[in-house]
């Protein structure tokens, strides 16, 4: 019998209403002098003060490094870890949507690194194990599933790539999973996220990495996903539907990093890092034409998502669910406008000629090798380009 490793924050509060407990947390933990990372927006748009408030009526005096952008580069964390430093911090706080938290653990773990070291040096197959401190991570997307996951994502900006982190130092020792703070969110970020949770639970259910523990997290991120995502996006105040959102994509995020996602995930990267398209956007321009790929070298497991998801009967045949599948990742894209990369404003005259380099640069991420039917280069660049038009 196989040896199956398991990995998750050691401490959760989930549920609407959760972030007030965030310095009972931070007390039970032993913690008490947080540093803050959030981002420009959440910081002017009133959300950050959600989180201050309680720290503050507390006693606590939070730092604050709020310079984080989407789509987080090797910069960015270099400015983080010199506030880091520069300070008497014992904790992280990651608040906001994957860019902040991803931005909070990549500090982490440059900061127990000599200084002049540059965080390309923890990409993968490196191991990424030690972190300066711990990391509190609170989601305000129901998407990246970060706050539960060993994997931080970041663009290195001299060489155009994004580069994927993994390790043990990238897992948040706790996480706060407040359904509330995604409340008045815009349909599209709504929308990107939500499909971003739903290519997590089936990346991490097709993996050749999966394991009895990580399917059980993806089909309960299945079911709790696919019958809110179209809920969330047609009434953003649907608060019953935003709870089954955010624990969905918390499930998704603890079951693809005890499995690892596949090719969906590495050829999303390098668009990202490209085309500057948001993380949750690109893999939902990739989902369907990557699904249709792969579908006959895991049949079983697409059908039984099918199943999962609602889509056909319990007792539909592998054939008749694996077509259900498809049918309904195209008509989710459709439903939820989700754009192609020629749609979105992407020249065909910028797109084709790095079509091989991000082929490349997705390989190397090494997550195609947990496809399924794991392409070659030539396969991948196919694939971007019958993406592109949608």
């Amino acid at each position: 019998m196989s040896i199956a490793s398991l990995v998750a924050p050691r401490l959760m509060l989930i549920g609407p209403g959760s972030l007030a407990r965030l310095p009972e947390m931070l007390a039970r933990l032993g913690l008490s002098r947080p540093l803050v990372v959030s981002d420009p927006f959440l910081a002017g748009s009133g959300l950050l003060d959600r989180a201050l408030a309680p720290l503050r009526a507390a006693g606590l005096a939070p730092g604050l490094f709020t310079d984080t952008v989407p789509d987080p580069t090797d910069r960015v964390v270099e400015a983080g870890v010199a506030v880091l430093r520069a300070g008497d911090f014992d904790c992280l706080i990651g608040f906001g949507g994957g860019s902040p938290m991803d931005t909070a653990k990549a500090m982490a773990i440059l900061a127990a690194a000599p200084e002049g070291t540059h965080i390309r040096a923890f990409k993968v197959p490196a191991e990424a194990d030690r972190a300066a401190l711990p990391l509190i991570c609170v989601p305000t997307t129901a998407g990246t599933g970060s706050e539960a996951t060993r994997f931080t994502v970041i663009t290195d900006t001299a060489r155009g790539e994004k580069m994927l982190i993994a390790g043990l130092a990238a897992l948040p020792l706790a996480a706060i999973v407040d359904a509330d703070l995604t409340l008045g969110l815009p349909a599209r970020i709504t929308a990107d996220t939500g499909i971003d949770a739903l290519t997590h639970a089936l990346e991490a259910f097709v993996s050749k990495r999966a394991n009895p523990v990580s399917d059980d997290y993806a089909r309960a991120a299945m079911r709790r996903i696919a019958p809110n995502l179209r809920r969330v996006w047609a009434d953003p105040a649907d608060r019953a539907a935003r709870a089954e959102m955010m624990e969905g994509a918390t499930l998704a995020g603890l079951a693809f990093s005890n499995a690892s996602v596949a090719l969906v995930h590495g050829m999303s990267r390098p668009v990202g890092a490209h085309f500057h398209v948001p993380h949750g956007l690109s893999n939902a321009m990739l989902l369907p034409a990557v699904t249709r790929y792969s579908l006959a070298a895991a049949l079983p497991r697409y059908a039984e998502a099918a199943r999962i998801m609602g889509l056909v009967p319990p007792g539909e045949g592998e054939e008749a669910a694996g077509a259900a599948l498809l049918a309904e990742l195209d008509a989710l894209n459709r439903d939820l406008e989700v754009p192609s990369p020629a749609a979105w404003g992407i020249a065909e005259a910028a797109w084709t000629p790095l079509l091989p380099l991000m082929a490349d640069q997705a390989l190397a991420s090494g997550s195609p090798a947990n496809n399924p039917r794991v392409p070659g280069r030539a396969e991948i660049v196919e694939l971007y380009r019958a993406a592109y038009g949608g």
